[in-house]
């Protein structure tokens, strides 16, 4: 262990980096090495707390060291990489849970592994010449050992800034942006480190005032800037400003790789809310880190900055022309490969598998969960077992997802598989249907000694498959704590609304809000198109400006303009328009029920209904409005 200084010192476990020579870089076993140290000191009760720390005054620790893993990586052999980020992902996620306090002193450079190692831990030190950054854009990666979770939960859109941009932090930003907790001149770090010792005790922990932050004075700016749905959208805002900071802010990404900013983006979107855990930051992190070496621009970005350092990199993409197809393919789950935290597999039936739950099983089975499957129709998907009857399909499961498409059959599917299912288990219903219908299988439920949980789901079919779909979850905290690593593997977020029933609530008023924002938007394109103003226009307009949302800016009705969406495939359907009008029924009828005005929401829920029961729009996408409003004029 000569890159490593392990002992035990008074009260402490001490683990020092001993590299200064390579800026203290870790290598595959120095992460095998630390990871023994914390398991042995887990339970030693003579230990009490833990210092990291690092030799030389110039970095606690500059990355991961990456040469071995470009020498097998550009041989064809991606196991080593793999191996080495999942067992330095292990590492990272052990260090943010451990049981008992962490102290890192973060001196000098403190970059990519670095921040895995040092910046999760219980309390995070920094002094004056501390410089902090997430830097892997530069290199054709992504901010990952667990760099996301912190990117996630910085204030405004400083993630997306600090992770495009690899900005490096003085100790003043790394407390603002949260990747540091204290402040304390480095001249008394060696008496301080003493002190601990001595004590056992974080007590001593003292910290000073650290100064302005320059980030604290350039954060208006920055949220502006990098408010964009995508990385395209950001590029887009710099471009337009005036600013030196933009241009010179602009000038940088222009230098780094396209593919894994535009990752970047969709990463800190996927992980920004109250579902965010640095497991599942970890999780994310890893699908592209299983995948970059061989789909990515990693090997070539290490080439042009480490082995040739001729600085000219050939990224695979020009920076306007980044299909985001591509970002998804780096995200998408991996099945037998997911990143493993040793935790148990779940025996889990799902009931109904359609368009949208049969991606959904498969997610769950390739993850490694052990997925009993029925459906009416007799279909079945990958990975997962065919049941002959509803109630065989869930006998023994720990969990039962139900995807149906009204409330009658959810009352109805419910009846015959709670009898059948075993004292504890979950019932899961991720359909969108009436809130009563819902509180009225969760009391079902309940009354046989089950758990239960109301979860619709928005994202389509396209985010069934990839596994970003967002839950609205109504039930019991330990239910929704049971379900929370399943929602992880189908999902992006799952947000926690409270009581039996409130998940179809937030579902049936989030898609009110939907329907209405996609008319307005249709009309404004179809105004635009009568006043000759041209849809590209219209739409570097609005998508930058107040009329911003997610029906112009990710979904855009207009085909050919903006992100690729169903207009621009003939309006086949992501979500259909007669789903929509599915959704707006429910929200009226849940409006009448609790005796709430929403005449924008029945305005919305009557134009759905004649587009698709007198017109043309039943099994088209509910955004083939566009069309629709094309060919009218004002009062027919």
């Amino acid at each position: 262990m000569d890159d490593l200084h392990i002992r035990r010192t008074g009260r402490t476990g001490r683990i020092t980096l001993t590299r200064p020579q390579a800026l203290n870089a870790l290598t595959y076993q120095m992460c095998h090495d630390i990871e023994a140290a914390l398991d042995g000191w887990r339970h030693d009760d003579a230990v009490s707390l833990i210092i990291l720390d690092a030799e030389g005054e110039k970095a606690f620790c500059a990355g991961g060291d990456i040469a071995e893993m470009y020498r097998t990586g550009t041989s064809g052999n991606y196991d080593y990489g793999r191996r080495f980020w999942r067992d330095e992902y292990r590492l990272n996620a052990k260090l943010a849970e451990y049981p008992k306090p962490v102290v890192a002193f973060l001196n000098g450079f403190t970059m990519g592994g670095g921040v895995g190692l040092g910046g999760h831990v219980s309390h995070r030190i920094v002094g004056q010449s501390s410089k902090i950054s997430m830097p892997e854009c530069a290199i054709g990666f992504v901010p990952d050992v667990g760099g996301t979770h912190l990117l996630a939960q910085a204030p405004g859109r400083l993630g997306e800034y600090l992770g495009l941009t690899a900005y490096r932090m003085n100790a003043a930003d790394a407390l603002y942006a949260g990747f540091a907790d204290h402040f304390i001149p480095e001249d008394t770090w060696s008496a301080l480190k003493e002190r601990l010792a001595e004590s056992g005790n974080v007590e001593a922990l003292q910290g000073a005032g650290a100064g302005p932050a320059p980030l604290a004075a350039l954060r208006p700016e920055i949220d502006a800037l990098f408010a964009g749905e995508r990385l395209q959208d950001i590029v887009n805002a710099l471009r337009s400003a005036a600013t030196e900071f933009a241009q010179r802010t602009l000038a940088t990404m222009e230098r780094h790789a396209p593919l894994a900013m535009a990752t970047t983006v969709e990463m800190l979107h996927r992980l920004r809310g109250p579902s965010l855990s640095i497991r599942k930051a970890l999780e994310l992190e890893y699908r592209v880190s299983h995948r970059i070496m061989e789909h990515g621009d990693f090997l070539e970005g290490i080439r042009a900055a480490i082995i040739d350092k001729d600085r000219q990199p050939h990224w695979r993409h020009a920076l306007d022309r980044m299909p985001q197809v591509d970002v998804s393919k780096l995200l998408r789950p991996l099945g037998p490969d997911t990143l493993d935290f040793k935790e148990r597999a779940m025996h889990i039936a799902f009931i109904g598998l359609g368009n949208m739950g049969a991606p959904m099983a498969a997610n769950l089975a390739a993850a490694g969960h052990q997925v009993t499957g029925f459906d009416v129709a007799g279909t079945t998907t990958e990975g997962v077992t065919k049941a002959p009857t509803a109630p065989e399909a869930v006998r023994g499961a720990d969990l039962v997802i139900t995807m149906l498409p009204n409330g009658d059959i959810l009352r109805a599917v419910a009846a015959e598989v709670v009898p059948h299912m075993k004292p504890g288990a979950v019932l899961l219903d991720c359909s969108t249907v009436d809130v009563a219908a819902a509180r009225a299988v969760a009391m079902m439920a309940e009354e046989a000694g089950l758990k239960a949980l109301d979860a619709p789901v928005s994202g389509g079919i396209g985010g069934a498959s990839a596994g970003t779909l967002t839950f609205m979850v109504g039930g019991s905290d330990e239910a929704f704590e049971i379900a929370k690593p399943l929602f992880e593997i189908m999902g992006q977020k799952a947000v926690h609304c409270g009581a039996s029933g409130n998940g179809q609530a937030a579902k049936i008023c989030n898609n009110m809000i939907l329907g209405v924002t996609m008319i307005a938007t249709c009309e404004a394109f179809a105004l635009a198109d009568k006043l000759g103003l041209s849809r590209e226009a219209m739409f570097d307009v609005v998508s930058t400006s107040s009329g911003y949302s997610w029906s112009m800016n990710a979904y855009c009705p207009a085909p050919g303009v903006g992100p690729t969406s169903p207009a621009d495939n003939g309006y086949n359907p992501g979500f259909a328009a007669e789903l929509m009008l599915k959704d707006l029924r429910l929200s009226q009828k849940a409006a009448e029920a609790a005796d709430a005005d929403t005449p924008m929401g029945h305005a919305a829920c009557e134009l759905y209904r004649s587009f698709v029961e007198e017109e043309d729009g039943k099994g088209r996408d509910f955004s083939a409005m566009l069309p629709r409003f094309e060919t009218r004029r004002r009062g027919n």
